[in-house]
């Protein structure tokens, strides 16, 4: 334990950041796991208004320094690709049998 004024101080202040940090780690992932679970269901009108959702909640951690922008734009991407995915998934196959 801190002995000294300041350093209690700032184990305070750690505590409360790293709760709020753990929070907002939270919120990523539940959204992550959101837009995974209704990508797969193949909703795609739900889809979109999760990935805004989604788009939201990584911009905001981005802007408070919680997670990195680039690591929230790559987060972004591959959610984005999701969307993508099942239509080339269904037109590989047709693309195959034509060969």
């Amino acid at each position: 334990m801190p002995h000294l004024k300041s350093a209690k101080k700032r184990l305070r202040q750690r505590v409360k950041r790293t709760e709020r940090n753990r929070d907002s780690h939270s919120a990523i992932k539940t959204e992550l796991r959101k837009v995974r679970a209704i990508a797969t269901a193949g909703d795609a009108q739900k889809f979109a208004a999760v990935l805004s959702e989604a788009y939201q909640v990584l911009d905001k951690a981005a802007v408070r320094g919680i997670i990195h922008r680039n690591t929230a734009g790559r987060m972004k991407s591959r959610l984005s690709r999701l969307l993508k995915a099942p239509t080339a998934a269904a037109k590989a196959p047709a693309a195959a049998s034509k060969a």
